[in-house]
């Protein structure tokens, strides 16, 4: 008999679909036949059978978990993606989630019901206005474009309030990504200032710009090439002085915090990613928090609801009374239907008491510590472009210029990463620099884990140098070979027919 390839590698299975691996026509449990009975459904029946495959139990929790174990996830490795902030999240925080307190609470309850969560809620602001050096701080946005949405608002809010409607955002080409979208959404004709040679806001660039038309300056700090913007008091000061408000991209927050506070900067608004700094785990579309801390100039246009103390108990301020009091009487309204995310409130909370203001302050070190390291360890082999300008903040940034000559590019190197038992770092991004390899090791990553992830990344280096014919076709060791990645984002099969039925269809 000949034997044939099936695909399989040791416990790492190729694994079919449910639909593929059970049959509609049969059931995975014994079951009697259920009594005919008078329905209730009132001519809603379902009128055919539902088409679920019937599987057994242990075929069930065989699927998932195999196809679990070809997940990567950051109990598993380190998890380099710029940007992202991917870093070990502490059980405890997981632990105080879930305290019924907390985890069973109800938006509708009777707010004498939730004097807990709501005082959780007050500690948790109190701290972000703390480290942040702001005044006020709205905590309902559920993330973190949600929150540059909330700032934006805030920023056009106070333009109408003193009848200067302004047409135009500025967005250095640092910045994040998500920066000019938020901006368009708002309604703003976006325009992008210039890096300069450093990788820094050309303020030259920025000054000449602005003008009675500017709205506001979305930036960056420290900025998506992983650098601190030395002159941010200076393009503060110019951007009020054209009466135009400067909104700050907290994503990267995690790399000051307990040193350097934004409104200290002359920052106006600044959302603050709860699932990053503070180390909720993110991903797969959430969970996510965006509190957004505004200065004195634009507090009154917060969003509502908003947690107040009163003597010795705790309320929500809603509309009404808002405009009746000094505070958020001039609120561009409401930004969700109920206040905040309580699980990240809680982690977040959680994750800021155990290590304090001293505490916090060494994340930030060790997580810039770690991020040097690597930039130190990786440049007298990949390309670093702005090496030569000092050290890198919380991430080190690579362009693939040292594949030039052998046809390679970053993607080939992320695929290839893959076979080193990596997940690949950020890609193509920030876009000022030519095939972008954005690496954050975070303050978690202990030096024996990044000495691995760096010994992998110079020997694929070398390698592929070397031979970079037998990289064209990576990955070769995972559970998928290389998709089409553009097929798949753009065409996505999202149901299942069976065969004959889809071959009869078409």
């Amino acid at each position: 008999m000949t034997s044939t390839w099936t695909g399989n590698r040791g416990l790492i299975l190729e694994e079919p679909l449910l639909f593929e691996k059970g049959a509609v026509d049969r059931c995975g449990v014994d079951l009697p036949d259920v009594p005919v009975v008078a329905s209730r459904l009132g001519g809603l029946e379902r009128a055919r059978p539902i088409g679920l495959p019937g599987l057994s139990e242990p075929d069930m929790v065989r699927h998932y978990t195999r196809l679990s174990r070809q997940n990567y996830a950051i109990d598993m490795g380190i998890f380099p993606l710029g940007s992202c902030t991917m870093k070990h999240n502490p059980r405890l925080n997981e632990k105080l989630a879930r305290l019924p307190g907390f985890a069973d609470i109800h938006p509708l309850q009777p707010i004498e019901t939730v004097q807990g969560a709501l005082q959780l809620i007050d500690t948790l602001a109190h701290w972000l206005k703390t480290l942040t050096g702001m005044p006020e701080v709205a905590m309902s946005p559920k993330a973190g474009a949600h929150g540059e949405l909330c700032g934006m608002l805030a920023i056009r809010a106070a333009h109408d309030a003193r009848g200067d409607a302004r047409r135009v955002v500025l967005v250095p080409e640092s910045a994040h990504g998500t920066n000019p979208a938020t901006a368009a959404f708002c309604g703003y004709a976006v325009e992008d200032i210039p890096a300069d040679a450093r990788g820094r806001v050309d303020l030259a660039a920025l000054k000449a710009r602005l003008g009675p038309d500017v709205a506001a300056v979305m930036i960056t700090n420290p900025n998506t090439c992983g650098l601190f913007e030395p002159d941010m008091i200076a393009i503060c000061d110019a951007v009020h002085a054209a009466g135009a408000f400067v909104y700050c991209d907290g994503a990267n927050f995690n790399a000051i915090v307990g040193r350097v506070r934004p409104g200290d900067l002359g920052i106006d608004a600044m959302h603050i990613n709860l699932h990053k700094t503070f180390s909720t785990p993110h991903g797969g579309g959430g969970p996510g928090s965006g509190p957004v801390v505004f200065s004195a100039a634009l507090a009154p246009f917060a969003p509502l609801p908003f947690v107040r103390r009163s003597g010795h108990s705790y309320e929500l301020v809603e509309e009404e009374q808002a405009h009746k009091s000094a505070d958020h009487n001039q609120s561009f309204g409401r930004m969700v239907a109920f206040h905040g995310q309580m699980g990240m409130f809680v982690r977040a909370l959680s994750y800021i008491l155990s290590h304090g203001n001293d505490g916090l302050r060494q994340v930030s070190e060790d997580a810039v510590l770690n991020a040097n390291y690597v930039l130190a360890s990786l440049k007298d082999v990949f390309t670093a472009p702005f090496a030569e300008t000092g050290p890198c903040m919380h991430e080190a940034l690579f362009s693939d210029d040292f594949l030039s000559a052998t046809g390679l590019n970053t993607l080939d190197f992320a695929k290839a990463m893959i076979d080193e038992g990596f997940h690949p770092m950020t890609m193509y991004f920030p876009l000022v620099v030519h095939g972008a390899m954005l690496v954050e090791p975070t303050e978690t990553e202990s030096k024996a884990s990044l000495d691995q992830l760096i010994g992998s990344m110079r020997s694929l280096a070398e390698r592929m140098t070397a031979d970079p014919a037998a990289f064209k076709g990576a990955p070769f060791l995972a559970p998928r070979r290389r998709l089409d990645e553009t097929g798949a984002a753009r065409k996505p099969v999202l149901t299942w027919r069976e065969p004959a039925l889809a071959q009869a269809a078409e």
